[in-house]
């Protein structure tokens, strides 16, 4: 029997290399999204079914599962990408700007989980959540983003506590600098201040990065691939950087890596 995965943020960046690559595998492919042209393009080459909406809404959920239910007769996994900005300090973020960010990125994780777990419960199956180095640290003036990505981390251990017992596996995914069209515009500050390309504002973004390049969607899709696969049976609760080893390097001893590179 095909396993069935459903994949929020779907359309774009790691949520379409995610479909494209468990497609590849034999996977049945639900593609979850506000975007339906954008879904429709990757359905195209997984021969995925399309679900529009927003996974921040838990009215879409009924529905969803439904015609999952009809189509594939449950599910296996879900890896749920879908999520957003939360720019400003916590002194400049006003109210729709604040309940933004957590909808986003925190309330469209919950509801997605809530409203797939009875299909994962019945076949034992593995959920994967993306979190961010966001979930570890503070970027600057970012303060909704960062508040609602480190609350992923607490929803994973919560949710894997509590439906371990069933055979549900939670983990959490926490790139760093991924190359997707939101990077791309991430990057347009640094381009437009430095007058520099996208390679070099990629570049100057990873400088401090021990592998010195930002990863592709899809090598953050073969880390969620394994940790929905057999291999990674005994896995869940865990949080799995994927960050080029950003998060490993010690802030306060940059200056003497700078020391020792110059002549």
């Amino acid at each position: 029997m095909s396993r069935s995965v459903l994949i929020t943020g779907a359309g774009s960046g790691i949520g379409a290399a995610c479909a494209r690559r468990l497609a590849s595998q034999g996977w049945q492919v639900t593609l979850v999204g506000r975007r339906q042209a954008a879904l429709e393009q990757v359905a195209l080459a997984t021969d995925g079914l399309v679900l529009a909406g927003d996974a921040a809404d838990s009215a879409t959920w009924p529905g969803f599962i439904a015609q999952v239910r009809e189509r594939f007769g449950g599910l296996d996994a879900v890896i749920a990408c879908a999520g957003g900005h939360g720019l400003g300090r916590a002194g400049d973020i006003d109210d729709a700007a604040w309940r933004e960010a957590l909808r986003s990125n925190l309330d469209s994780a919950f509801h997605t989980a809530r409203a797939c777990l009875p299909l994962l419960r019945e076949r034992r199956g593995s959920l994967v959540l993306l979190g961010s180095i966001a979930s570890l640290a503070a970027g600057p003036e970012v303060c909704g983003y960062t508040t609602a990505k480190h609350a992923l981390v607490g929803l994973t251990r919560s949710l894997a506590r509590d439906y371990g017992p069933d055979g549900v596996r939670v983990n959490c995914v926490c790139p760093g600098w991924v190359r997707t069209p939101m990077a791309d515009q991430e990057m347009q500050a640094l381009m437009s201040h430095y007058q520099e390309d996208l390679e070099a504002a990629y570049q100057r973004v990873s400088a401090d990065v021990p592998l010195r390049r930002a990863a592709s969607s899809d090598e953050i899709a073969a880390v969620c691939q394994f940790l929905v696969g057999n291999d990674a049976s005994i896995v869940t609760g865990a949080v799995i950087t994927a960050d080029g080893g950003a998060t490993v390097v010690d802030v306060p001893t940059l200056a003497y890596t700078r020391l020792a590179s110059q002549p």
